[in-house]
């Protein structure tokens, strides 16, 4: 974790914990299809950019109508997704916010096939606030790694 902060130790290993476990339950709404919980992980104002060539999602009622409209694809597939994040880096600002910076792995599992399939690979930069004492995405956006073979 990057300290721009004048706190101690313990406070860095406390907000860590804090980010991890609200990541935790963010993607476990996630990944049981429940969008509009979701959703309210993002502060009203929220700003979540998740696919290239896609418009980013703003507002809590935008980011919930963009993955009913992203998941359709879904549908007829049915998958299991895990979303597992790793490497977070924190970076407390004077604001208040925290910058986040992590890598995402994506597993996906269908009924009859043994094998996971992990994709994508993401890098992901969030702005984190504090909101009536919970945590809450600003902003979310996710990049895709491109491999050139």
């Amino acid at each position: 974790m990057t300290s721009r902060r004048s706190g101690s130790e313990p406070d860095e290993r406390l907000l860590y914990a804090e980010v991890q476990q609200f990541y935790a339950r963010q993607m476990q709404s996630l990944d049981a299809g429940k969008l509009e919980a979701y959703a309210e992980t993002f502060t009203e104002d929220g700003e979540f950019s998740h696919t290239p060539g896609r418009e980013p999602s703003r507002t809590r009622a935008g980011i919930t109508a963009d993955l009913y409209d992203f998941h359709k694809r879904f549908e007829d597939d049915p998958v299991q997704r895990r979303h597992w994040f790793n490497m977070i880096d924190l970076d407390p600002r004077d604001d208040g916010s925290i910058h986040s910076t992590f890598y995402v792995l994506v597993v996906t599992t269908r009924p009859g096939v043994r094998e996971p399939e992990v994709a994508p690979s993401c890098l992901v930069q969030d702005v984190l606030v504090h909101e009536n004492g919970e945590l809450r995405n600003r902003s979310r956006r996710v990049g895709y790694d491109q491999f050139l073979i």
